[in-house]
C-alpha cells in the first residue's frame, strides 16, 4: 500500500548519478596534502613500524614518493625533518644545510609542479624533544619565538611555499610574520596549527619523527582536549596576528571544532588527519574488521563536511586515486 506522501527524501537517493549530482560535500585532489618524513643520510626508505605503508625518506630517494604523489594528482606536501644531530637549541631546524632545507632545494628542482609546505617546530631537532627553548624544565615561550622566526626565514630561503608553525607558543604567528616580511618574504603564507590538542592520537607520529619528549609532556603548550572555547580563542588570536590559514588537529574526533572554526573565521581551514587515525584504520583493516578504502574515504568526507577546505592525510595518495575512480568526491 502506498502512503500519500508528498515529501519523499529517498527520491534523491534512488540512482547513483543523482546521488552524486546532489551531494552537499565535494572534495577534489587539489585540496589534499601529504605529510612526508625526511631523514638525514642516503639510500633511506625506512618503513615506520607504527604506520604501515609510511616511510622515512632521504633526500636522494624522496623523489620516488614525490613522483607517485604527482602522478596521483596530489599537489601539496608537508615536510617534516628528522636530523641526525640534536641539541638544546634545535640548531638543525635553522641550519642552511638542514634536512628540510636540503630537501626543499632538491624537490623544487626535480618536482617544481608541487607545492611545498614546511612544518615549523623544534621537537624533532631538540635533544630534549620539547617544542622550544628550555628554561630549567619549562619551555620559555618568548625566547622560543626568536628561534621560530629564524627557522621560518631559513625555510623560506630554501624554497618553502608555505610555513606551518605547529609549536603552539603564544605570539608565534606575529613573530614569524614579522621575520618573514623583514626578510623580503611578504608573499609566503602562514598556515597556523591554531587548534592543536595534546592528543593521544599523535603516538605513532612521535615514533615516525623521533620526537617524543625526554621528560614530561606537552600539555603546558598544546591544548587540553576538554576545551572548546579555548580553541576559538586561539584561532582568533592567530588570525589577528596574520595567519593566512588555520588548522584543526586532530581531525577525526574533532569535527565539532572544525565546524565551529569554519563558522568563526573567513580564512581557509585545514584539518590534519593524524598518525593515530591512520594507524587505527590500517590495524583494523589488517585484522579484517573494516574495509580500509571506504573508511579512509569516509573519514575524509566527514572532515570536509564539517567545514575543512584542506585535508592533510597519510592517505592522500590513496584518496586521490579514489577520487579519480569516482569512489569518493
Amino acid at each position: 500500500m502506498n502512503m500519500e506522501l508528498i515529501k519523499r527524501p529517498r527520491r534523491l537517493r534512488m540512482h547513483p548519478a543523482l546521488r552524486r549530482m546532489v551531494r552537499e560535500t565535494r572534495i577534489d585532489r587539489t585540496s589534499l596534502v601529504y605529510p612526508m618524513f625526511l631523514a638525514e643520510g642516503s639510500g633511506i626508505k625506512e618503513e615506520i613500524a607504527s604506520m604501515p605503508g609510511q616511510y622515512r625518506w632521504s633526500v636522494d630517494r624522496m623523489g620516488e614518493q614525490l613522483l607517485q604523489l604527482s602522478e596521483a594528482g596530489v599537489c601539496s606536501v608537508l615536510f617534516f625533518g628528522i636530523p641526525k644531530h640534536k641539541d638544546e637549541t634545535g640548531s638543525g631546524a635553522y641550519a642552511d644545510d638542514g634536512i628540510v632545507q636540503s630537501a626543499l632545494r632538491q624537490a623544487k628542482r626535480d618536482f617544481p609542479q608541487l607545492y611545498y609546505m614546511t612544518d615549523l617546530c623544534m621537537c624533532e631537532y631538540t635533544s630534549h624533544g620539547h617544542c622550544g627553548i628550555l628554561c630549567r624544565t619549562e619551555v620559555d615561550n618568548d625566547k622560543t619565538l626568536e628561534y621560530l622566526a629564524r627557522i621560518a626565514v631559513s625555510q623560506a630561503q630554501a624554497g618553502a611555499d608555505l610555513i606551518a608553525p605547529s609549536d603552539m607558543m603564544d605570539g608565534r604567528v606575529a613573530a614569524i610574520r614579522k621575520a618573514l616580511d623583514q626578510a623580503g618574504f611578504v608573499n609566503i603564507p602562514i598556515m597556523s596549527y591554531s587548534v592543536k590538542y595534546a592528543s593521544s592520537f599523535y603516538g605513532p607520529f612521535r615514533d615516525a619523527a623521533d620526537s617524543a619528549p625526554a621528560f614530561g609532556d606537552r600539555k603546558a603548550y598544546q591544548m587540553d582536549v576538554h576545551n572548546r572555547r579555548e580553541a576559538l580563542k586561539e584561532v582568533v588570536l592567530d588570525v589577528e596576528e596574520g595567519a593566512d590559514l588555520v588548522m584543526v588537529k586532530p581531525a577525526m574526533a574533532y569535527g565539532d571544532l572544525i565546524r565551529e572554526v569554519r563558522d568563526l573565521v573567513n580564512v581557509p581551514v585545514a584539518a590534519y588527519s593524524v598518525s593515530g587515525e591512520y594507524a587505527m584504520i590500517k590495524a583494523a583493516a589488517a585484522a579484517g574488521f573494516i574495509q580500509e578504502e571506504t573508511i579512509a574515504a569516509e573519514a575524509a568526507v566527514c572532515a570536509y563536511r564539517a567545514g575543512a577546505d584542506i585535508y592533510i592525510s597519510y592517505f592522500a595518495k590513496e584518496l586521490a586515486q579514489y577520487i579519480k575512480e569516482g569512489k569518493v568526491g
